[in-house]
Formats: structure tokens, sequence, C-alpha cells
């Protein structure tokens, strides 16, 4: 109800805002897109000015910083990717952790799995939860906590895979006393798969891109759930995991900044995940990021503005990024008050929108920005960068438009759920491997017909040359 409330304000505000603004656009206009590239110059060159800094004197990392890490891998029906995962982590060179494997209420065979790897290896313990548990990623977490024994918490998806040195490099950022979390870069494992994963790894760096940004300022870097390091005394500081989220990151992030813990981002740590193949379960994979996104904010809209132990910084920074938000509800605000001014006071139609103005200026320096990142950290080449990133600029929008509008419904309208709107990463995994299977026999095909155009050829020639040589025996008779 809380939440409801102050949806409400806040678009009532934004309609007056909106009402407001039109009649003041020519400057008004002005002062919005110059505070936007304020903030992307900020990041920008923050980012640069550490990266000098750090060349000039690099960090000397204490060697004897190795606290006990306890990794824990939530299972919801991920019989066929858990093994895969568990002994992917086992591989890490890091001394001194373990892992908890925790089936959540799966409905298949996830639950034998996760107990047999726990008799395989000495340092896996697998948790089974009721079937009547809460429900929910956190709850998960939670449960599986009293088990732990490390001084640091690492949050794994069941479809984790990351290189032997990751550990290795995660940790020392955690060191700092102000630091509470880490969290590593993601990347999409099948990005080859298709155009939909294709686009799901450029998100992913342009996220990448945006973090580091974040980073580089102190401001709210956010956690993603995968590859996320929390310092185990900052955990017990906001009381574990939030049960009535449905983005356990998303809520921590936020409510560990409010508690005056920092963040950070590395770029060069790379964790691995599965992408989305299908349209339909990306949809509703990001409706439920969106919705926790949305919900959090609004959640801890007074605590943001009222703590005393979050940064100014991050603060400001936390405010600018809850901006991207607000440009589907202005663009249909825009067009109600249109419409209204039209029918009500028979005014003459206006011509241009200023939602559509900021909306092309915003969505032309995130394309500038998705260049960047992809030239980056992906090192794509120029023309392939830009066609790269104009697609994922058209993908993002063709989501996220219509998804903030719904979300903003459904919190309006709406009881809050607990639906995960898990993604599938057995059949995920499957369909990528029936992808290459074709790639594969279409390759052998070729070959193959190939080979029997070689054989053919010899075949004649050699019919040929017999051919010829019967006929030299005829005509020496």
């Amino acid at each position: 109800m809380k939440e409801r409330i102050l949806l409400f304000i806040i678009i009532g505000c934004l309609t007056l805002f909106v009402y407001w603004f039109q009649s003041y656009t020519s400057w008004g206009l002005g002062i919005l897109v110059g505070l936007m590239a304020a903030y992307a110059i900020t990041l920008n060159l923050a980012y640069k000015i550490k990266s000098r800094r750090l060349s000039k004197n690099p960090q000397v990392q204490n060697p004897d910083f190795k606290p006990f890490i306890s990794v824990m891998v939530p299972a919801h029906n991920e019989e066929s990717v858990i093994t895969n995962t568990v002994e992917n982590i086992l591989s890490m060179d890091y001394p001194n952790f373990e892992i908890i494997v925790i089936d959540d209420r799966s409905t298949d065979n996830t639950a034998s799995v996760i107990k047999d790897l726990e008799r395989k290896y000495e340092n896996v313990k697998a948790l089974v939860r009721d079937k009547d548990a809460f429900p929910g990623k956190s709850a998960v977490l939670n449960d599986a906590l009293p088990l732990t024994k490390g001084e640091a918490i690492l949050v794994f998806d069941a479809d984790a895979t990351v290189k032997p040195d990751f550990l290795s490099k995660l940790v020392p950022a955690l060191e700092p006393k102000d630091v509470g979390a880490v969290q590593a870069r993601k990347i999409i494992r099948n990005k080859d798969a298709n155009f939909l994963t294709r686009c799901q790894n450029d998100e992913y760096t342009i996220d990448t891109h945006c973090q580091v940004g974040r980073d580089a300022v102190k401001g709210a870097v956010e956690l993603r759930g995968n590859g996320e390091l929390i310092k185990r005394v900052a955990l017990d500081d906001i009381g574990g995991w939030n049960n009535y989220t449905i983005t356990d990151d998303l809520d921590m992030s936020t409510r560990l900044h409010i508690n005056g813990w920092d963040i950070r981002f590395c770029p060069d740590v790379e964790v691995y995940e599965e992408g989305v193949i299908y349209l339909f379960p990306l949809f509703r994979q990001r409706r439920r990021w969106l919705e926790g996104t949305i919900r959090r904010y609004l959640e801890y809209f007074i605590p943001v503005l009222t703590s005393k132990k979050m940064s100014l910084r991050a603060g400001l920074d936390m405010t600018a990024y809850i901006s991207e938000f607000i440009m589907p509800a202005w663009f249909f605000i825009e067009v109600a008050i249109i419409a209204y001014k039209f029918i009500v006071k028979n005014a003459p139609p206006q011509i241009w929108f200023s939602s559509l103005i900021l909306g092309g200026i915003i969505g032309a320096g995130f394309l500038i920005a998705a260049v960047y990142a992809l030239r980056t950290y992906d090192n794509v080449k120029l023309p392939k960068a830009f066609i790269q990133a104009f697609q994922t600029t058209l993908y993002l929008f063709v989501i996220w438009f219509p998804l903030v509008l719904f979300i903003g419904a459904k919190i309006l309208f709406t009881k809050k759920d607990m639906k995960w709107g898990k993604t599938t990463h057995g059949l995920v995994r499957s369909e990528h491997a029936l992808i290459k299977a074709k790639e594969n026999l279409k390759q052998a095909k070729i070959k193959a017909e190939e080979s029997l155009k070689a054989a053919k050829i010899i075949a004649k020639q050699n019919i040929k040359a017999a051919q010829d040589k019967i006929k030299d025996v005829i005509r020496n008779r």
C-alpha cells in the first residue's frame, strides 16, 4: 500500500511538472539535457582520472588477505546444469572456500544430484528445502546462511561458470573496511546463439561501462545477483536478504548504500551465464527485474533521502539512475495532456513532444556510450560496434518502454506477488546445443558434398585414363 500511494504521488507530481514544462520547453530542455550531459561527462572523466592514477601508482595488494569464502548456489529444477556448475566452481584456485548448494523446492532430480555432489566432494554441502518453504531467492539464501562459516558470502546462479582465478582476483577489492560487497562482470556465455542473446551480451557490456563509471565516482554501484561477493559483517549489518523482494541483488545494493557501505565493481573478473533464447521468456525475466527495480526505489525512497550514513555521491548517482524510468511515463502523460487540451479546451494540436525530443537525445547519448563500451570491453571494431549498438538500443527500447508502463500499472492496481519469472537454464543450454548441432550437421553435409564431388572428378579422371590406356593397347596391336 505504501508503494502504491507513493507512486500515485510521484505520477501526480510528474503530471504537474510536464504540464508546466510544456510552457517553458525552450530553456527547460536545455537544463535537463545539460544535467544529463554533466552526469555522463563526470562518470567518464572520473574513470579516466582513476585509470591514470592507478597506472602511475598501482595499488599494492595485501597477499595475506585470504578470508574464508562460503559459496552459495541456489538451484530450482537445475538437474541438467548444477553438476557442471559445482565442478566448475571447485576448479577455482583460491585456497579457502566451501560450497553450499541449495535445492529450492525442485520437482525434478535436483535434490538427489546435489546430495551425490555432497558425498563426492569434501567441501560441498547440500541443503534441501521443504516443499512448503517460503518462495524466493532471498529466502533460499537466508535459510542457507546458518550453514556457512565464511567471512564473506559469494553467490552464484545455477548456470554460472568462472575461470580458476575468479576468487583470487575478486577478493582483494573486498579488503577496505568501508567496502561491503564486490560485483564481477557478467558475460553471456551463449551470445552467438541468436540475435536476442547477442543483444543481451551487448546490454551486459553497456552495464559494465556504467558500473565502471559509478565505481570511479564511488557512486551507487549495484550487485547483479550472479558473481556477487558480500562481506559477512555488512550482511549482518543490514539483516541479511529481504525475503519480500523479487530482486534480491538490487534490494541488497540499496540497503548497503543506505547503511553507508561501499560496493565495488571489478570489470576484469568475469562470470559467465546463459542468455535467454526466446522473446517471451526474456520479457518475463525482464519484467521481474524491472518490477524489482521500481519497487525497491519506492520502498526505500524515504530512507535514501534521510540516511545519514549514505554518501552524497551515492545518493546523487542513485537519483540520476532513477530518471531512466521517467521517460515512458513522461510520454504517456504528455499524450494525455495534449489530448485533454485538444478535446476540452479545443486547443490546436501540439506538433511536437518534449518527451520525444528528450528521449531522442537520451537515445543518442546511449548509442555513443554503447559504441564506446563495445569497443573498450569487447574489442569490437568501429563499424560493427555501431551496428550492434544501434540494434541493442532498439532492442532495449522495445523491451524497456512498454514494461515500465506495464509495471507502473501493475503496482498501482494489483497486489504484490513473489513470482520469480524463472529462466529454465537446461532448456537454454539444450537449445544452444541443438543450434550448434545443426550448424555442425550443415558443415558436415557441405564437406561430404565437396568430398563426393572431388571423388567423382577423380573417378572420371581414372576412367578416362583407363580408357586411354586400353586404346593405346589396341592401337599397338
